[in-house]
């Protein structure tokens, strides 16, 4: 599952999303030495990170354009689904940050982490959460609806965090934790941004006048909810933080 993002738009409207991933970094703690697994790395500015721990990585993201910004970073990113993860038991840790509610089938996401990982490794991230974008989400839906087109290209997965620690069990691992974290998010280049980064790619079918259109629309009924007195976006972001461990033995 690929998708056509640019890795010099998401940079420009999107860094955020690698600059808030600091807490669910420091849950991971990477260790000197240790071969981790970037599930999601994006263009890997979290990636970079890892490295600079003194671990060596590996990332892997859906998006060719980003996987190409990775590599020239210097980083070993390879275009591989997230859903169809292709590695043995060869990591002692496998780390996700804002990627997996983009992996729908989460249970094929769990085996392949827990095939990658070795005995005793970990499995570390955070994604979209229950009540993730739920405006942002109503809004669109409302705007294409009324056009009569199709809002199912634009939902995404955000479980509970009761249900992603059942998954995570059901698929062997022991659960250290999971938490819902309500974090409403400032959006440095606007709403306008925001959805020409996550939104209008998801809609190719769509001339380009009659989605600037739409989106302007969006924007028009997102104000009242996520636009301060000031003009500055809030987005309401909700996230689900987690760590596992695959057993030892």
């Amino acid at each position: 599952m690929t998708r056509d993002w640019s890795a010099a738009g998401y940079a420009a409207n999107a860094r955020f999303v690698a600059d808030l991933g600091a807490d669910a970094l420091g849950l991971l703690a990477p260790k000197a030495g240790e071969r981790i697994l970037d599930l999601g790395c994006g263009d890997g500015a979290l990636t970079v990170r890892l490295v600079a721990a003194g671990a060596s990585v590996v990332g892997v993201d859906g998006a060719p354009d980003m996987v190409r910004a990775a590599c020239a970073l210097g980083l070993d990113a390879r275009v591989m689904d997230g859903q169809r993860l292709q590695f043995g038991p060869e990591f002692d840790a496998v780390f996700s940050n804002a990627a997996l509610h983009w992996m729908p089938d989460g249970t094929a996401v769990i085996a392949g982490v827990f095939r990658a990982l070795k005995p005793g490794g970990r499995f570390v991230g955070e994604f979209g959460g229950q009540g993730n974008i739920a405006a942002i989400v109503t809004a669109l839906n409302a705007a294409l609806t009324a056009r009569g087109l199709d809002a199912g290209k634009l939902r995404r997965w955000y479980p509970t965090a009761e249900l992603y620690a059942a998954m995570l069990r059901d698929g062997g691992f022991d659960v250290q934790s999971a938490t819902i974290i309500p974090r409403p998010t400032r959006l440095p280049t606007g709403i306008e941004g925001w959805l020409a980064t996550f939104a209008a790619p998801l809609l190719p079918d769509l001339p380009a006048l009659d989605r600037t259109v739409l989106m302007d629309e969006v924007a028009s009924l997102l104000a009242p909810a996520l636009r301060t007195d000031t003009g500055e976006w809030i987005a309401d972001y909700v996230r689900l933080r987690f760590r596992a461990t695959k057993p030892a033995s």
